[in-house]
């Protein structure tokens, strides 16, 4: 797994959790939400990098 990966990885951890601590993500509809959220991250990870490298 590769740096950006990792990152997104836990940042998307962080969110989901603090989404389940505010109740607008439940544990029941992790598997539903968590993909989504990593996707999300893990975008705007790689458009930042591309942005930088540019």
């Amino acid at each position: 797994m590769d740096k950006e990966s990792r990152e997104a990885l836990q940042v998307a951890k962080e969110l989901t959790c603090k989404f389940i601590e505010t109740r607008t993500v439940s544990p029941g509809n992790f598997a539903e939400i968590f993909p989504v959220i990593y996707r999300v991250v893990a975008q705007t990870i790689r458009e930042c990098e591309e942005e930088r490298d540019d």
